[in-house]
């Protein structure tokens, strides 16, 4: 005859096992600013099929058009950046802008021998400032401006990554503050939030 667990054991067994998963899923979620961005990946997304790779991107009163590029992770764990000044990058492994989640874009500011990078005029948006999206469907989505934040390297930025309230948004990320020579990185990290609007 087999030996049976007591049902108040079982219950015990069972509470624990979804306990210890749900606090390994908060840490695993859990987003820091280092290097550029991140250091933790958000997780992957199903993507929106009703907006389209995102192609090109548009700040009219900052008078940025640029070309958008795909990337991924580093091999740290950070988001990787575009390959040069002029372009944009968007974090493929999260949704695609428009759709509903955050989608997260970054680009370089302050390059070196004061060569012109994207995000260089960044700091000069206004709340309420629109952002365009163009995708290879043919749409432009647009965004707007809802607040700045920075943020210091190792902060807490869960938040930049990630939302819960069911609409769209693009947050965008550029280096800022003081540079160190030293630690060869910017002291701050710029972060403008922004809302999808129809």
């Amino acid at each position: 005859m087999k030996n049976k667990i007591p049902f108040r054991w079982s219950v015990f067994i069972i509470s624990s096992v979804g306990i210890t998963f749900f606090i390994l899923l908060i840490l695993v979620s859990t987003l820091t600013v280092q290097g550029f961005t991140v250091v933790k990946p958000p997780l992957l997304l199903p993507q929106n099929t009703a907006v389209g790779m995102p192609l090109r991107f548009e700040i009219p009163s900052l008078n940025i058009n640029s070309t958008i590029e795909d990337v991924g992770l580093t091999s740290t764990g950070a988001m990787d950046v575009p390959n040069g000044p002029d372009a944009t990058a968007w974090l493929d492994i999260g949704p695609r802008p428009g759709a509903i989640g955050t989608a997260v874009m970054d680009g370089h500011s302050g390059w070196k021998d004061n060569i012109p990078a994207v995000f260089d005029n960044l700091h000069k948006l206004k709340v309420g400032d629109k952002i365009y999206i163009l995708d290879d469907k043919g749409n432009t989505i647009t965004f707007v401006v809802r607040k700045f934040i920075n943020y210091t390297p190792n902060e807490n930025v869960s938040a930049v990554f990630g939302s819960t309230d069911g609409l769209a948004h693009l947050n965008l990320i550029t280096c800022s503050g003081t540079w160190s020579v030293a630690k060869q990185t910017h002291s701050t990290r710029l972060v403008v939030f922004t809302d999808r609007i129809y």
